[in-house]
Protein backbone atom coordinates (compact mmCIF):
# COMPACT_ATOMS: atom_id res chain seq x y z
CA UNK A 1 0.00 0.00 0.00
CA UNK A 2 0.90 3.55 -1.05
CA UNK A 3 2.09 5.41 2.47
CA UNK A 4 0.57 8.23 1.21
CA UNK A 5 -2.79 6.71 0.59
CA UNK A 6 -5.69 6.66 2.68
CA UNK A 7 -6.21 3.77 4.49
CA UNK A 8 -9.63 2.89 4.14
CA UNK A 9 -9.43 3.49 -0.25
CA UNK A 10 -6.22 3.14 -0.91
CA UNK A 11 -6.05 5.86 -2.90
CA UNK A 12 -3.36 8.01 -3.26
CA UNK A 13 -4.74 12.03 -2.18
CA UNK A 14 -4.62 14.71 -5.36
CA UNK A 15 -1.23 16.67 -5.12
CA UNK A 16 -0.81 20.36 -7.06
CA UNK A 17 0.15 18.61 -10.40
CA UNK A 18 -2.88 16.16 -10.25
CA UNK A 19 -6.08 17.47 -12.07
CA UNK A 20 -9.46 17.36 -10.63
CA UNK A 21 -11.37 14.29 -11.77
CA UNK A 22 -13.93 14.55 -14.01
CA UNK A 23 -17.02 12.67 -15.19
CA UNK A 24 -19.37 12.52 -18.42
CA UNK A 25 -22.88 11.48 -17.98
CA UNK A 26 -22.65 8.57 -21.25
CA UNK A 27 -18.97 9.41 -22.27
CA UNK A 28 -16.44 6.48 -20.85
CA UNK A 29 -13.13 7.57 -22.66
CA UNK A 30 -10.37 8.30 -20.85
CA UNK A 31 -8.69 10.94 -23.53
CA UNK A 32 -11.78 12.85 -23.44
CA UNK A 33 -11.84 13.12 -19.07
CA UNK A 34 -8.14 13.91 -19.35
CA UNK A 35 -8.67 16.71 -21.67
CA UNK A 36 -10.87 18.90 -19.63
CA UNK A 37 -8.89 17.70 -16.20
CA UNK A 38 -5.60 18.78 -17.85
CA UNK A 39 -7.14 22.09 -19.65
CA UNK A 40 -8.61 23.19 -16.00
CA UNK A 41 -5.55 22.29 -14.20
CA UNK A 42 -3.96 24.91 -16.64
CA UNK A 43 -1.57 22.24 -17.85
CA UNK A 44 -2.11 22.95 -21.52
CA UNK A 45 1.25 20.96 -22.46
CA UNK A 46 -0.65 17.52 -20.81
CA UNK A 47 -3.35 18.63 -23.28
CA UNK A 48 -2.10 18.85 -26.07
CA UNK A 49 -0.50 15.87 -25.71
CA UNK A 50 -3.60 14.19 -26.45
CA UNK A 51 -4.38 15.02 -29.92
CA UNK A 52 -2.71 13.58 -33.07
CA UNK A 53 0.23 15.20 -34.78
CA UNK A 54 -2.08 16.87 -36.89
CA UNK A 55 -5.40 17.08 -34.71
CA UNK A 56 -7.24 20.35 -34.35
CA UNK A 57 -8.72 22.36 -32.07
CA UNK A 58 -11.74 24.37 -33.29
CA UNK A 59 -12.89 27.52 -31.20
CA UNK A 60 -15.86 29.40 -31.56
CA UNK A 61 -15.42 32.18 -34.20
CA UNK A 62 -11.91 31.49 -35.10
CA UNK A 63 -9.90 29.21 -37.54
CA UNK A 64 -8.81 25.91 -36.41
CA UNK A 65 -5.29 25.34 -34.29
CA UNK A 66 -3.32 22.18 -35.55
CA UNK A 67 -1.37 20.08 -34.39
CA UNK A 68 0.00 19.67 -30.38
CA UNK A 69 2.57 22.59 -29.83
CA UNK A 70 -0.14 25.52 -32.02
CA UNK A 71 -2.73 24.08 -29.69
CA UNK A 72 -0.35 24.06 -26.55
CA UNK A 73 0.44 28.17 -27.18
CA UNK A 74 -2.98 28.85 -27.82
CA UNK A 75 -4.67 27.14 -25.16
CA UNK A 76 -1.68 29.52 -22.95
CA UNK A 77 -3.07 32.57 -24.41
CA UNK A 78 -6.52 32.04 -24.30
CA UNK A 79 -7.80 29.61 -21.76
CA UNK A 80 -6.08 30.58 -18.85
CA UNK A 81 -8.79 30.32 -15.38
CA UNK A 82 -11.22 28.88 -17.50
CA UNK A 83 -13.21 26.26 -16.04
CA UNK A 84 -14.59 23.53 -18.20
CA UNK A 85 -17.90 21.96 -17.00
CA UNK A 86 -19.05 18.99 -19.05
CA UNK A 87 -22.30 17.27 -18.13
CA UNK A 88 -23.52 14.36 -20.36
CA UNK A 89 -22.56 13.47 -23.78
CA UNK A 90 -23.07 10.56 -26.38
CA UNK A 91 -20.78 8.55 -28.40
CA UNK A 92 -21.46 7.65 -31.98
CA UNK A 93 -19.39 5.65 -34.06
CA UNK A 94 -18.79 6.76 -37.34
CA UNK A 95 -17.82 4.23 -41.15
CA UNK A 96 -14.49 5.44 -41.31
CA UNK A 97 -13.26 3.89 -37.52
CA UNK A 98 -13.22 6.96 -35.63
CA UNK A 99 -15.80 7.69 -33.26
CA UNK A 100 -17.81 11.39 -32.44
CA UNK A 101 -18.22 12.28 -29.16
CA UNK A 102 -20.83 15.02 -28.70
CA UNK A 103 -20.45 16.78 -25.06
CA UNK A 104 -22.61 19.78 -23.83
CA UNK A 105 -21.81 21.73 -20.54
CA UNK A 106 -20.46 25.26 -19.46
CA UNK A 107 -17.51 26.95 -19.15
CA UNK A 108 -16.75 28.97 -15.97
CA UNK A 109 -14.53 32.56 -16.44
CA UNK A 110 -14.00 35.31 -13.73
CA UNK A 111 -16.52 37.05 -15.82
CA UNK A 112 -19.31 35.03 -17.03
CA UNK A 113 -20.45 31.19 -17.52
CA UNK A 114 -21.54 30.23 -21.33
CA UNK A 115 -23.18 26.95 -22.42
CA UNK A 116 -21.02 25.28 -24.49
CA UNK A 117 -20.72 21.40 -26.60
CA UNK A 118 -17.76 20.41 -27.60
CA UNK A 119 -17.58 17.81 -30.48
CA UNK A 120 -14.44 15.20 -29.83
CA UNK A 121 -13.67 13.35 -33.11
CA UNK A 122 -11.32 10.10 -31.73
CA UNK A 123 -8.82 7.21 -33.75
CA UNK A 124 -9.68 4.29 -32.84
CA UNK A 125 -6.62 4.55 -30.46
CA UNK A 126 -8.64 7.54 -28.85
CA UNK A 127 -5.92 10.06 -30.13
CA UNK A 128 -7.79 13.28 -30.59
CA UNK A 129 -8.31 14.10 -34.67
CA UNK A 130 -10.03 17.10 -33.67
CA UNK A 131 -12.65 19.36 -30.63
CA UNK A 132 -14.93 21.63 -32.08
CA UNK A 133 -16.26 23.96 -29.18
CA UNK A 134 -19.22 25.44 -30.10
CA UNK A 135 -21.39 28.25 -28.17
CA UNK A 136 -24.51 27.03 -27.11
CA UNK A 137 -26.24 30.25 -25.67
CA UNK A 138 -28.66 32.24 -27.10
CA UNK A 139 -28.48 35.83 -28.84
CA UNK A 140 -29.44 37.18 -25.56
CA UNK A 141 -27.12 35.49 -23.44
CA UNK A 142 -24.36 36.35 -25.58
CA UNK A 143 -25.35 39.85 -25.59
CA UNK A 144 -25.41 40.08 -21.86
CA UNK A 145 -21.81 38.99 -22.02
CA UNK A 146 -21.04 42.13 -23.24
CA UNK A 147 -21.80 44.14 -20.33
Amino acid sequence: MNRNASPLTNEVPPTDDTPEAIAIEGVDRDKIRRYFETLNAGQFERTSSLFAPQGQLIPPFEEPIVGPEAIAAYLQQEARGMNLRPKRGEITATAGGTEEVKISGEVKTALFTVKVGWLFILERDEQILSVTVKLLASLAELASLRR
